[in-house]
């Protein structure tokens, strides 16, 4: 570019190319960084698990009862996740309305999980499943917590992006950060299906 040909070029327009690029840098970023995130979940749950199944060998491992409700929380978080990928799909094809309803539906049905973690637990201690009297227990109680744990983190990006989307940003700007949600939600849907087959195997 000619001297002559920078100094026709308009500031705004150099300045919103710049920005583009730094956007499309920051993009790739954050999935870069959500990746390692999950590598590193990854290996914290599969330590726990061979924990879990180095323990269960001893003597005085007693597998506690399996709660019911366990199985209607279960479709709670496949409601949830299927709810996300909706979302992302209707933010990558620009529909307001479907990405709105998708993340609505995604909230309600990760709120009512958590809510029936929660239930779960009091069913057990109610029944004498308390943490301290067994090992089985005390695993049941961290693997469910710990999970628990994650979903609240993801339900803060989620609150955050909801907030903006209702605030009147538009598609664009929310979009990378609900596929960021979703990819998150399938990963924990995978990692409580692992974890709620083992609890019912042993």
């Amino acid at each position: 570019m000619s001297i002559i040909d920078k100094l026709m070029v308009k500031p705004w327009i150099a300045d919103q190319g710049a920005l583009e690029e730094q956007n499309g840098f920051a993009q790739p970023a954050k999935k870069i960084a959500l990746w390692i995130f999950l590598a590193v979940v990854s290996v914290l749950f599969s330590l726990f698990i061979s924990a879990y199944f180095m323990r269960m060998e001893l003597a005085d491992w007693r597998p506690l009862a399996d709660p019911g409700l366990l199985w209607i929380n279960t479709a709670l978080l496949i409601v949830s996740s299927v709810a996300l990928q909706w979302a992302r799909v209707s933010a990558d094809r620009g529909q307001f309305s479907g990405l709105k309803f998708g993340l609505l539906i995604a909230g309600a049905a990760t709120l009512a999980f958590l809510a029936g973690q929660y239930v779960a637990w009091q069913q057990l201690i109610a029944l004498g499943y308390f943490a301290s009297s067994n090992p089985a227990n005390a695993f049941y109680y961290l693997l469910t917590g710990l999970h628990g744990l994650h979903l609240l983190g993801g339900l803060v990006v989620w609150g955050m992006t909801t907030n903006k989307l209702m605030g009147g940003s538009q598609v664009d700007e929310v979009r990378v950060t609900v596929e960021l949600c979703a990819i998150y939600w399938h990963f924990l849907l995978l990692v409580w299906l692992i974890l709620f087959g083992l609890l019912l195997a042993t």
